[in-house]
């Protein structure tokens, strides 16, 4: 695993391949598919909140930028079903340094912030409530400023990115212990702007 990638996540370097995720149906298809696995366009419909025909259309769009693929059906469904699955269990990219590359950097960054928001949102009215005190103790939060350089800030991601690796890791080879349950962690920096004489 790379030092920049522990996740092993698909890593997106394509201006335009960004500007096809930060369509809302797109990103919320793929973050169904990385968090719940394969599926057909008709099972997805429901959580991305359009049509089968127009949720295989984006899916279809998605894989022309390698980030879904094809997958063979589960044994005991329909064969003529199309499925489909996430090419990878997560993404990652970096802000382009071109003004096209940084205009589609910045809308999935939009995108992926409000459907980060939603699920915020969601969690505290359908989920927190109903967790038992011991979960809803360690759901943490925290708002801090800090004052780093930007190789510090870098180093300081890389360390959280190592920390939480093998927790990760350990998902997707199916090794979690018996009283494991998904814990969504959102991490969030924004660096601020800095008053320029």
């Amino acid at each position: 695993m790379s030092l920049r990638n522990p996740y092993g996540d698909f890593e997106i370097t394509d201006p335009q391949a960004m500007r096809a995720l930060a369509h809302p149906v797109r990103l919320a298809a793929l973050s169904y598919l990385q968090k719940n696995g394969p599926a057909t366009a008709t099972q997805l419909s429901e959580h991305v909140g359009a049509s089968p025909s127009v949720t295989s259309w984006h899916l279809r769009h998605l894989a022309e930028f390698g980030l879904v693929i094809d997958v063979p059906p589960p044994s005991g469904t329909d064969r003529r079903q199309r499925w489909w699955n996430a090419a990878a269990r997560g993404f990652r990219y970096e802000m382009p340094d071109t003004p096209e590359g940084a205009e589609a950097g910045r809308l999935l960054r939009t995108e992926m912030m409000n459907q980060v928001l939603e699920a915020a949102q969601q969690w505290l009215v359908e989920t927190e409530p109903n967790l038992d005190p011991e979960w809803s103790r360690l759901a943490g939060s925290a708002n801090t400023l800090m004052v780093v350089t930007s190789a510090e800030a870098e180093a300081l991601e890389s360390a959280i990115e190592q920390l939480m690796a093998p927790y990760i890791q350990r998902r997707d080879a199916g090794e979690s212990p018996d009283d494991a349950r998904p814990v969504r962690y959102v991490r969030i920096s924004l660096p601020e702007a800095t008053e320029r004489p």
